[in-house]
């Protein structure tokens, strides 16, 4: 067996995950690069703890490296792990895979929710930016009329500069967003009750309470978690405080909004949207929101897909090698953070 440049044995670290993830996530050269840097498993994944595999796996593994499919970390799985010490999750929220038991056994767990909230961020402004050109729109007319219109007859309302967007939340992406507006001619404001003033002017942006927000930004991006206080919490009073024709950006989940009252303003032309996620995921095949031209809807696609995986391995084989040369992990969920994280 190999040793770590510490002299250390290196880990013995299972995946565990859905099939499709660990395919998706972990390349043949990303399961080489990983295997450099711990005892590995060879695949393939861990996706149910109840067989036979699973259970020989479990009894000598350190680290599990999961991801997308994942079956929960609770009390009878850890049972069966006594040797388990670390989780490194190649994807984002752990809400939904860490137990109160994983906790409670001192287990160390790390989340690539950092590069999973870069493609989203990018996303993000890319949709700031196209709605304020009024892209999709224009494109639309272009290909009904084919023929340009004309451009010193553009509305004043068209255009990035000095405009003023909202950002809903400084989570990992919310602060992304703001970090990557920072070259444009934009006005940023920021809702987080958990910011302070001065917090809110280090990261350049001005803090304000939740109804000025959404009453004075031509743009408003919601980057908020889904918990018990945050569902439903851009409702009808929000949602009618907003600017005329502004624009309401969701890549968090479709139940922190009132989707009634979204497709109520947007039926009437009030505000355009932009949902990378509704409530349901997919809306049923009759929903009016489908036929409202000033809203775009796209399928879930702002996190990590295609290339973009890549940086999940890349940050899990990071991790696996921090925690394996002693030097703790770089990403760390702690678990007073968890119910405030997305």
């Amino acid at each position: 067996m190999h040793t770590s440049p510490g002299g250390r044995t290196p880990p013995r670290t299972a995946l565990a995950m859905g099939p499709e993830a660990a395919t998706a996530v972990f390349t043949p050269d990303a399961l080489e690069s990983l295997g450099r840097v711990c005892d590995l498993v060879p695949p393939p994944a861990l996706h149910d703890f109840g067989t036979d595999r699973a259970h020989a796996v479990l009894r000598d593994v350190e680290v599990l490296v999961t991801g997308w499919g994942c079956p929960v970390l609770d009390a009878s799985v850890l049972d069966r792990a006594p040797r388990l010490r670390a989780v490194v999750h190649a994807a984002g929220t752990v809400r939904e895979l860490i137990s109160q038991a994983c906790w409670d056994r001192g287990i160390e767990v790390s989340s690539a929710a950092t590069a999973n909230a870069l493609p989203v961020a990018e996303y993000t402004v890319a949709m700031i930016l196209l709605t304020g050109k009024r892209v999709l729109e224009r494109a639309r007319d272009l290909r009904s009329a084919r023929r340009r219109d004309d451009p010193l007859g553009t509305p004043r309302d068209v255009g990035n500069f000095g405009r003023t967007v909202g950002i809903l939340s400084a989570s990992l992406i919310g602060r992304r967003v703001i970090e990557l507006l920072r070259p444009y001619d934009l006005t940023v404001l920021l809702h987080d009750p958990y910011v302070t003033a001065e917090e809110a002017a280090a990261l350049g942006v001005e803090s304000v309470g939740i109804d000025e927000l959404f009453a004075r930004c031509d743009v408003v991006s919601i980057h908020t978690p889904l918990l018990p206080a945050t569902r439903g919490l851009v409702g009808r009073r929000l949602i009618g405080a907003m600017r005329p024709d502004a624009v309401l950006i969701n890549t968090a989940r479709g139940a922190v909004v009132d989707q009634d009252a979204l497709t109520e303003a947007a039926a009437l032309g009030r505000i355009r949207a932009v949902l990378d996620v509704t409530d349901p995921e997919v809306l049923p095949p009759g929903h009016p929101l489908w036929d409202c031209d000033n809203v775009l809807i796209t399928p879930h696609l702002a996190g990590s897909q295609g290339n973009e995986w890549a940086r999940l391995a890349e940050l899990a084989v990071s991790e696996v090698a921090r925690w394996t040369a002693g030097d703790g992990f770089a990403h760390p969920v702690r678990p007073e953070r968890l119910a405030y994280l997305a």
